[in-house]
């Protein structure tokens, strides 16, 4: 069977890190990722999916992705459950990342500063555009 999530998206704060009892690392994020289509109102819609990273990658996005990178994760997706304060139970899907890229130079500015690249379009000037590759060059 098959569970494999690829995303690329901004993240929506600054992610934050925690420890477990047993002191492994873990970090949860959001990534607010656009869709590909636009609504009925011609607007571009966007989803907000939860993510989490485990151990030595947990550090590292908290040491490297603020609010508003971008970053791509590649993991799988995990439903879990528990039972909430109010005694119902409450169930949670997520993003379990293997891996997340930083798709984004750090900056050399003032920390805490998001980069932007506005052409004043109000849209991400990278989402959509093509990339000209030669089927040689292509590795399958």
């Amino acid at each position: 069977m098959i569970n494999r999530v690829v995303l690329v998206g901004r993240l929506t704060k600054d992610p934050e890190l925690r420890y477990t009892p047993s002191s492994v690392a873990i970090t949860a994020f959001t990534l607010a990722v656009n869709r590909t289509f636009t609504n009925q109102k011609g607007e571009r819609e966007t989803d907000f999916i939860n993510c989490v990273v485990w151990r030595k990658p947990a550090e590292n996005v908290v040491n490297f992705l603020k609010k508003g990178n971008l970053a791509g994760v590649d993991g799988r997706l995990q439903t879990r459950n528990y039972e909430g304060q109010d005694g119902r139970r409450i169930y949670v899907t997520e993003v379990v990342a293997e891996s997340v890229q930083f798709l984004e130079p750090k900056t050399q500015s003032t920390p805490g500063t998001i980069p932007t690249y506005d052409d004043g379009s109000g849209r991400d000037p990278f989402e959509g555009t093509p990339i000209d590759i030669p089927d040689d060059e292509l590795p399958f």
